[in-house]
């Protein structure tokens, strides 16, 4: 009974759309909406998918924080995913393959990730629906050269840029952290790739230079480099980029080694 009723107030906090979504109502079909209305509402049409996407970021933090069963969850998360692609594509999203995507950051390549079997990788434990107390690490970790620890370039005294590997749109960030936090990626953000069915992670940044709704393609300038995240921090930790690639398989989100991918991505200069 008190997990009902615990249940019960989180579906108030959604928003209609989520909260439609849970109680497994059909949502109403995005394609009936035009670039005449977002225009009509003063919306750039580039950031027109904010409100879906603002809806998904809601999800995520509920799902960050424990505060959502996790097959309510589930159920929600691939109703909105099929929203955001409608409105991706809607909005003049593209779709690119593998082939054009680029190394998440500017001025490094492959010899920033770890040497190893799994290069640091290990889904083993992981679950995306137990939020920031997830098992594992589904993730590569992509290193600086920052001996001082100032998130800064040792050879160009410059900040890192992070880049979008893939196409996309960003449905979740967390712009705010502070040392006291028990978050563990810091400054963070999610792009989903309806091309490919991503989720694609940028976690301990030191800011974040995109919106919600904005919509990407591969080289993209998303954030810079930085040590936010309760483990990140740490002075033991050396200053990186951890990066998270999720396959979307009948619309759950499983660990995805893409080191093989990152091999061949396109290496962009420095910012």
């Amino acid at each position: 009974m008190l997990t009902l009723i615990r249940q019960a107030f989180i579906l108030i906090l959604l928003s209609p759309q989520l909260l439609q979504a849970t109680l497994n109502i059909p949502a109403p079909d995005l394609r009936e909406l035009t670039d005449d209305v977002a225009t009509t509402a003063g919306v750039p049409a580039r950031s027109a998918s904010a409100a879906v996407c603002e809806d998904f970021n809601r999800l995520n933090s509920l799902i960050r924080d424990g505060k959502i069963h996790k097959d309510a969850a589930k159920r929600v998360l691939v109703t909105l995913l099929d929203r955001v692609r409608n409105e991706y594509y809607l909005r003049g999203g593209r779709d690119f393959q593998p082939s054009a995507w680029a190394f998440p950051l500017a001025g490094y390549d492959i010899r920033s990730i770890d040497t190893g079997r799994q290069h640091g990788f290990s889904a083993s434990g992981y679950d995306f629906f137990s939020g920031n107390r997830h098992g594992g690490h589904p993730a590569l970790d992509l290193f600086i050269h920052d001996r001082d620890q100032d998130s800064r370039d040792d050879q160009t005294g410059k900040p890192v840029a992070v880049l979008s590997m893939t196409g996309g749109v960003v449905v979740a960030l967390e712009r705010e952290w502070s040392s006291d936090s028990g978050l563990r990626g810091g400054k963070y953000l999610w792009i989903y790739d309806p091309a490919n069915q991503l989720l694609v992670y940028y976690a301990h940044n030191q800011e974040l230079l995109v919106d919600i709704g904005t919509i990407v393609k591969p080289g993209d300038l998303l954030a810079r480099v930085g040590r936010s995240g309760l483990n990140a921090a740490k002075k033991r930790s050396p200053t990186h980029l951890h990066f998270s690639v999720l396959q979307l398989r009948n619309g759950l989100p499983i660990a995805r080694n893409v080191y093989k991918e990152l091999v061949d991505a396109r290496v962009l200069e420095a910012r």
